[in-house]
């Protein structure tokens, strides 16, 4: 069974949100323009189809047009709660909070572990976390 995958619409930040989180979390960007699939309902240079694999954290991404609404989250965070040593979680959650908004700082908490919220510059919520050594 494959566990499913986040598909962001956003507002024409699409191939700037996939580079950001290869920078961040490592991994290839694969991108496909309007005019790569031939499409004219939106601009050429547009992404309609967008990827990030090979890392850690994998996704897809594309730019809405016209009146498509773009991605919001209400009651929804991408959760990467114990999928990184503490080190890689703080460099992550430092990455993400740049230009976003830190909802909980990623510290430890009463029962032991370690988590944090942010919502990244690109509107995307964020849960990271790890359990004691």
């Amino acid at each position: 069974m494959t566990a499913p995958v986040p598909y962001l619409l956003l507002p024409g930040t699409a191939r700037d949100a996939l580079r950001a989180y290869a920078e961040t979390f490592g991994g290839q960007v694969e991108l496909h323009t309007y005019a790569d699939f031939g499409r004219d309902d939106g601009p050429g240079d547009a992404v309609a189809h967008g990827h990030l694999g090979g890392g850690p954290v994998e996704l897809f991404a594309a730019d809405v047009t016209g009146d498509e609404a773009s991605f919001r989250a209400e009651g929804l965070l991408l959760s990467l709660l114990g999928a990184a040593d503490p080190d890689t979680a703080h460099a992550w959650f430092t990455a993400l909070r740049d230009g976003g908004r830190v909802v909980s700082d990623l510290q430890q908490r009463p029962w032991g572990a370690s988590d944090g919220q942010v919502v990244d510059r690109f509107g995307v919520p964020w849960l990271l976390g790890y359990e004691p050594a």
